[in-house]
């Protein structure tokens, strides 16, 4: 039996959040809370499966308030620092559980957490509260099986740097892009659900702006589309989901969608 998905934006802010740190900007200063926007990441839940997807500066407080007591792997996308920082906070599980916890990213993704806790990985001088991670490497469009769901890592690019979101069943996460080629465009056309990143109103060297995302979803076609990753330039919450052609939402924290 394959069971639904529902899927929690635990974060929808750029790498800085928002509100930024010292801004006077007018959305940093609004009291509609769609505009408060904690780093970027989704939980994935189905049947008694829980999975997130990103691990960003903000994984504990979206932790504490998803109140989740179980998780079952973290899916990465890349190893920017809104996207990894918050791996440490992981232990928790490992102490419930009493088991280490998945990480499947790329080879290069996998290298760079590596690099940034290394404690984590230290077989010999083991710091004994360090967290236990069990990593899995994965390729783009190399499908892997993951408590019982099919997933197909999707590769994009983020300027010049290759990252990878995931297609689960008939929707698609897909944060921090740019550019698509077209196998990942084939991989992603008629969805029934896209979540697609769209940093702001100008355009920018890394990420899509809002135009170039929405001229990307006319193209792709899905039935339903979530915006992310979105920075305090991008304005109101309330003001651009008035201007967003039918179908295209902005998503904000905590909104749960049914798949």
């Amino acid at each position: 039996m394959s069971h639904p998905i529902s899927l929690t934006f635990l974060g929808t802010g750029t790498s800085q959040g928002i509100p930024v740190v010292g801004s006077k900007h007018p959305v940093c200063l609004s009291d509609d809370p769609r505009d408060k926007r904690l780093r970027v990441s989704i939980l994935l839940q189905w049947g008694q499966t829980n999975v997130v997807v990103d691990c960003g500066p903000d994984f504990r407080q979206q932790m504490l308030t998803s109140g989740i007591d179980r998780l079952d792997a973290v899916l990465m996308t890349h190893e920017h620092n809104d996207h990894m920082a918050g791996l440490d906070d992981v232990r928790p599980f490992n102490f419930i559980q009493k088991e280490a916890i998945p990480l499947y990213g790329t080879k290069r993704t996998i290298e760079a957490v590596k690099t940034r806790f290394p404690y984590i990985f230290d077989q010999v001088n083991k710091y004994p509260g360090a967290p236990a991670i069990a990593t899995q490497i994965i390729n783009p469009y190399v499908p892997f099986d993951l408590m019982n769901k099919h997933i197909t890592p999707i590769e994009a690019m983020h300027g010049n740097l290759p990252i990878i979101g995931f297609k689960i069943d008939n929707m698609a996460y897909m944060t921090d892009v740019k550019t698509l080629d077209q196998r990942a465009k084939d991989a992603l056309s008629d969805l029934d659900l896209l979540v697609l990143s769209a940093l702001r109103l100008e355009p920018h060297r890394m990420h899509l702006n809002l135009e170039e995302a929405l001229n990307l979803i006319q193209e792709l076609r899905p039935k339903r589309t979530y915006l992310t990753h979105i920075s305090h330039l991008m304005g109101f919450h309330d003001e651009v989901t008035k201007k967003l052609p039918h179908g295209v939402y902005l998503a904000h924290d905590q909104l749960k969608i049914q798949l």
